[in-house]
């Protein structure tokens, strides 16, 4: 229980510590998307910088440590648990932000959409 505890401390400053693209990401487009996403959420053992339970969908912004091979396997990992867990990752880089915003929200829309179709589709 105390690693929990940790996590969930990690995942407050996190949520108050957040990078400048995750702020744009959220305070510009998700803070009022329907369905709601969460920010810096808790999916034991990591912490997704955004989810949107009813998709099953994580969003991720990587910044220059994701491209390092050491961050390459560790994403690898995570993403490989998180599918495990029936959550889709769908990553953008800090870059994508800066650059191409409106592109990155369309596409966020996009996989919501497609994800939430897929969920009534099933039994």
């Amino acid at each position: 229980m105390p690693e929990y505890k940790e996590l969930l401390s990690r995942a407050r400053k996190l949520r108050h510590d957040m990078t400048k693209e995750e702020r744009h990401l959220w305070y510009d487009f998700l803070r009022g998307y329907s369905p709601r996403f969460s920010r810096q959420k808790l999916v034991a053992p990591y912490i997704l910088d955004f989810y949107c339970c009813a998709a099953g969908l994580a969003v991720e912004l990587d910044g220059g440590q994701h491209y390092e091979d050491a961050g390459k396997a560790y994403d690898e990992r995570r993403t490989a648990y998180l599918q495990q867990q029936g959550i889709q990752v769908l990553r953008f880089s800090n870059l994508d932000i800066i650059r191409n915003f409106d592109g990155v929200c369309r596409q966020l829309d996009i996989e919501v959409k497609k994800r939430l179709a897929e969920k009534s589709r099933q039994p």
